[in-house]
């Protein structure tokens, strides 16, 4: 198997099956466990990049003003997304978790469509109104807006639209937005540590070490997928991405016995269906780019 395809798989299934993780510390409050994998998170890249020694990007970036805002708000963004992915899974709602990350893909080719003026092909404007219309009936039928999938997906979108202008590394980037929210996360552990209410250090050692580990498990499938995006076509990589959310939902309705009736399967058809229309269109379009002669440069 191609190198790039394994670090790709191995990426988005440990991202598919990390709520087994989540439901491991379901006895701990979201905001603590986000807290730990902030700290966690940016303890291990720091460790990773002084072994490494790779240092020299960080005294031009810290100098760049809108490097830095980009990074405090990528900060922020992937703060909001993390809290609302844990309290979600240890809440029971694993399903439209998954559903969130199902629509990310249509989610980008939007923030695309916005904020970077690409033009929609006709086999996208198909698939984005599939993926609206199924948003549509869910939230009819569920009698809520689907506030969960939607912030998910929105979230991750945004941050993705931001790191794609973003000139630092997979690793890099993680430790400077990780250093932008450390202190606050670092703030919080203290305090419930000082009073008491903490978990971490104050319970189980199994509690301590299941948070210790978040910042494992949040770094290294990033580290598969950097370096798989190295080595395979975007086109490829996007196909891969489908193993996560589909893990979740299969964790979320065997495992964890989720309900998951006639009105959610209409509603994750279209979204299905329509992922499916923009898959195979993006193949086509990549294979018909690269069957394209080049231009000869002119003599």
């Amino acid at each position: 198997m191609n190198r790039g395809i394994l670090y790709g798989i191995t990426a988005y299934t440990v991202w598919g099956v990390l709520p087994l993780y989540w439901k491991a510390l379901k006895d701990v409050p979201a905001g603590e466990i986000l807290a730990n994998r902030i700290v966690w998170s940016f303890v291990f890249v720091v460790l990773l990049l002084t072994y490494k020694r790779n240092w020299g990007w960080l005294r031009p970036a810290i100098k760049q003003r809108r490097i830095l805002l980009t990074f405090i708000a990528t900060g922020l963004l992937l703060t909001l997304n993390w809290f609302i992915y844990i309290w979600s899974v240890n809440a029971g709602y694993i399903i439209e978790t998954s559903f969130g990350y199902f629509i990310n893909p249509l989610v980008n080719v939007l923030l695309g469509v916005v904020f970077l003026h690409e033009r929609l092909r006709r086999a996208q404007m198909i698939a984005l109104a599939l993926a609206v219309a199924g948003v549509i009936y869910l939230t009819f039928s569920y009698g809520s807006f689907p506030w969960i999938a939607l912030t998910l997906a929105f979230t991750f979108g945004f941050y993705g639209l931001l790191r794609k202008t973003a000139p630092l590394a997979a690793t890099e980037g993680l430790a400077l937005e990780t250093a932008v929210i450390f202190l606050p996360a670092a703030a919080v552990m203290l305090a419930l540590f000082r009073n008491g209410s903490g978990s971490f250090a104050q319970g189980d050692p199994q509690t301590t070490l299941l948070l210790i580990g978040v910042g494992v498990v949040t770094a290294v499938p990033l580290l598969f997928f950097a370096a798989a995006a190295r080595l395979i076509t975007l086109t490829n990589l996007g196909l891969l991405q489908y193993i996560a959310p589909t893990l979740q939902f299969l964790l979320g309705v065997y495992v964890f016995g989720e309900a998951f009736g006639k009105d959610q399967l209409v509603g994750f058809s279209l979204i299905w269906i329509a992922l499916i229309i923009y898959s195979f269109e993006s193949i086509w379009i990549s294979r018909k780019q690269e069957s394209t002669p080049a231009a000869s440069d002119p003599v």
